[in-house]
């Protein structure tokens, strides 16, 4: 599949809650592994040097950092829940 050139041609729907969910405990461990420095680290998160690409554990960091951010910022502003109750009133 070729590399799209602009977004006009992409089409979705937002976000729920529950893929929120699974998006933030998807960062949670990576966060873990990059912590842990386990072999399913979070290398996938590279940051370009002068000499080629390079990972960096505190640049990988702050990425995981600020994607869980903005997660956790779409998932405040999904709608909750509204309850009203009715009161009947007798003669």
């Amino acid at each position: 599949m070729s590399d799209l050139a602009d977004l006009s041609t992409v089409s979705g729907t937002d976000l729920t809650a529950g893929q929120i969910k699974g998006i933030l405990a998807q960062i949670d461990l990576d966060i873990t592994n990059l912590v842990r420095d386990g072999k399913l680290s979070a290398l996938k998160y590279s940051v370009g040097g002068a000499g080629g690409q390079r990972t960096d554990r505190a640049a990988n960091l702050k990425a995981l950092l600020d994607a869980r951010a903005h997660y956790e910022r779409l998932l405040a502003a999904q709608p909750g829940w509204e309850i009203s109750q009715a009161t009947c009133e007798s003669d």
